[in-house]
């Protein structure tokens, strides 16, 4: 059912780092993540936002670039360990034939930019300049105090064979999402949590959402509440629920231009060799929450463009329970 993993990848990727996102009004969409999601700026310019989590180190995990290709995605980023891995990458990518270039980033180290097989755009660095963490600092703590970036979920146009290029990568599999023998979702990991990149069968590339930790669950809560404060109401768009894989508690919020941003409260850790992934089948409705209502249908089949990607449209689109489709059944029965 899953492809075979690499346990000595051909080079080192150690976890997800930073989303660059393009935004038709900056000030806008800043509010928005410092006010509601709780991140803090590290730095800014005229057209350039860069922000963090309270718990974060490193100088961006979230960058905001001002775009008249508003509501897509530059890139997601992965750190590598070590520098050499950053070569090894560009020799691995140029052998697949696959797009690798070298450019030059504000507070990045050398930052390589390379395509997987379906177009998803990836950014890697093994360096990035830090900050103090401000955790601690209680004082600067707004919105749903986001701690740190978690992972991506993207669309492929065939799940499979975008998780058997991940795990070539060495990504590991912590829970899958199958509908016979279908591969339909796969949920991968570099970390030692139990995800880094979920990869779901759908049109693409594109990104889904991203996701910060926040350190309490009643932060969850606190983010709806800003949300319907600062006019984004209609933008709490599936939760509070807790999700059937991983078991967390979750919300997914959109941001001005579309963008999907989800806050949980944690993971699992899936670090030692033996474990098993564990396989969840799509026709069971503990997949989409353990408890609460069906998502609406466009957080199933709506999702952010990669800038400059080709979209690939998929023959076999998942047709999930939706809500509409839910209080329709509903509806007849009555």
């Amino acid at each position: 059912m899953l492809p075979a993993v690499n346990h000595r990848p051909p080079f080192n990727i150690t976890r997800a780092s930073h989303v660059v996102l393009n935004v038709a009004d900056l000030a806008k969409s800043r509010a928005f993540y410092v006010d509601i999601v709780g991140l803090v700026v590290t730095e800014e310019a005229d057209n350039i936002c860069y922000l963090r989590g309270l718990s974060e180190a490193c100088h961006h995990s979230l960058v905001l670039v001002q775009s008249s290709a508003a509501s897509t995605c530059k890139r997601i980023g992965f750190r590598v360990f070590l520098e050499e891995d950053l070569d090894l990458a560009y020799q691995f990518f140029k052998a697949e034939g696959l797009p690798a270039e070298w450019v030059d980033v504000a507070h990045q180290g050398r930052t390589l930019h390379v395509s997987d097989p379906f177009g998803t755009k990836i950014e890697l660095c093994a360096q990035m300049e830090t900050r103090p963490r401000l955790h601690l600092e209680r004082d600067k703590y707004k919105g749903a105090h986001a701690q740190r970036i978690d992972h991506y979920q993207i669309f492929a146009p065939n799940a499979y064979e975008s998780c058997a290029f991940y795990s070539r990568l060495g990504f590991r599999n912590s829970e899958y999402l199958s509908h016979g023998e279908k591969l339909i979702g796969a949920f991968m990991y570099r970390k030692g949590t139990c995800l880094d990149l979920a990869i779901i069968e759908n049109d693409g590339p594109c990104l889904h959402h991203f996701a910060y930790i926040v350190p309490e669950s009643h932060d969850i809560f606190t983010g709806c509440d800003l949300a319907g404060i600062y006019g984004y109401a209609h933008e709490v768009e599936r939760g509070p629920g807790r999700h059937g894989p991983g078991g967390m508690l979750f919300v997914y919020l959109r941001d001005p231009d579309g963008h999907r941003v989800e806050l949980c409260d944690g993971h699992y850790q899936t670090i030692d060799i033996e474990i098993e992934p564990v396989r969840w089948d799509a026709a069971s409705l503990s997949t989409n929450v353990r408890w609460g209502l069906p998502a609406p249908s466009r957080w199933y089949f709506e999702a952010s463009r990669f800038e400059g990607a080709e979209l690939i449209e998929t023959p076999n689109k998942p047709k999930p329970q939706t809500l509409e489709s839910y209080v329709q059944k509903l509806s007849e029965k009555n």
